[in-house]
């Protein structure tokens, strides 16, 4: 039985409060994303609102830190090595790199610890 879905609009992660400026410092330069107002009703929660190309990406605070997980989001880029070079750049290591299925890739950490892929296919 389908629900009909067509399309994902956003994705959510979060962030420990503790953390929360350390890491959306860390989305706005690492990744440049284009930050988007959120709705007035949500502001008081924290957090903030980016658009990456046609989804958007929501930064939620917890109270407390997540433990550290597999989950991670994948950003696709097209060029790899210019992605690893800028992310190099800005001092955030590393964790693991490999192809799997097609997809060459790397993964990072943001400050709160969420598991970042950043890949590209062919």
């Amino acid at each position: 039985m389908s629900l009909g879905i067509i399309g994902i609009d956003h994705v959510q992660i979060a962030v420990p409060e503790a953390l929360e400026a350390e890491c959306l410092a860390f989305y706005r330069e690492v990744f440049g994303f284009p930050e988007i107002p959120k709705p007035e009703e949500l502001r008081e929660w924290g957090g903030a609102w980016f658009q990456v190309g046609a989804l958007q990406m929501h930064i939620g605070v917890d109270p407390e830190p997540s433990p550290k997980s597999k989950r991670h989001i994948c950003f696709l880029v097209d060029d790899l090595a210019a992605a690893k070079a800028k992310v190099l750049a800005r001092g955030v290591a590393i964790e693991e790199e490999n192809v799997a299925e097609g997809l060459s890739r790397f993964f990072i950490r943001d400050p709160a610890g969420n598991r970042i892929e950043i890949g590209m296919r062919g």
